[in-house]
């Protein structure tokens, strides 16, 4: 996850309606890796629910942040793959503000899919209208609350938003279970391409 973005937008992941919507998907019992899981926020969540959730990180200071928290998160770089879980051995996978940082989002998904039986993906939507209009304006790479870094220290390396999502799952045949479009109170529901700041699909293979 984006936990960087989430400190300087000064989020508080409790009370964020897309993590709500996550919680309700998720069963107790079920079995949930989370890739680039920050410093464990919705692991904590999914934990207390009674949920059997693992992460991956790689920043070191989010990890000993969540074993504090007494959670179970492995040091890694998804990056660098996922060969080494069996095919369906998680009941979801989550990508959560996590896809757009890596290189290959692609291939990493396609890696999720055959890991996990579903798999809730999260991540900025770059045609909410302010991005739009920051850059007919300025003519600039924006910088907004949805997106406050500059070109040269973003974390970001891929920029898309929920129509491009659908258009990669249509070309790959990824059957999409669920979306859900939001901003930061509230599911946003009539044009979400336009208003909504971030996009969650759920998909299987």
């Amino acid at each position: 996850m984006n936990i960087h973005t989430n400190e300087a937008l000064g989020l508080d992941l409790k009370n964020r309606p897309d993590i709500s919507y996550i919680a309700n998907l998720i069963k107790p019992g079920e079995r949930v890796l989370d890739l680039g899981c920050g410093y464990g926020e919705l692991m904590l969540i999914l934990k207390n629910k009674g949920v059997r959730v693992q992460g991956i990180e790689k920043d070191d200071k989010c990890i000993i942040q969540c074993v504090k928290k007494s959670l179970y998160v492995h040091h890694g770089d998804i990056d660098d793959g996922l060969k080494h879980h069996l095919d369906h051995s998680f009941d979801f996978v989550i990508l959560n503000q996590t896809i757009q940082q890596t290189l290959n989002p692609g291939e990493i998904i396609k890696e999720c899919l055959r890991i996990g039986k579903q798999v809730i993906i999260v991540f900025p939507n770059f045609s909410h209208w302010q991005i739009r209009t920051s850059i007919l304006l300025s003519g600039k790479t924006p910088v907004t609350d949805l997106m406050p870094f500059h070109w040269y220290d973003t974390p970001n390396l891929h920029y898309l938003s929920g129509k491009d999502f659908e258009d990669f799952c249509e070309f790959e045949r990824i059957k999409i279970l669920h979306r859900a479009f939001f901003n930061r109170t509230r599911q946003i529901k009539l044009f979400p391409n336009l208003f909504a700041t971030l996009a969650l699909f759920v998909i299987r293979a």
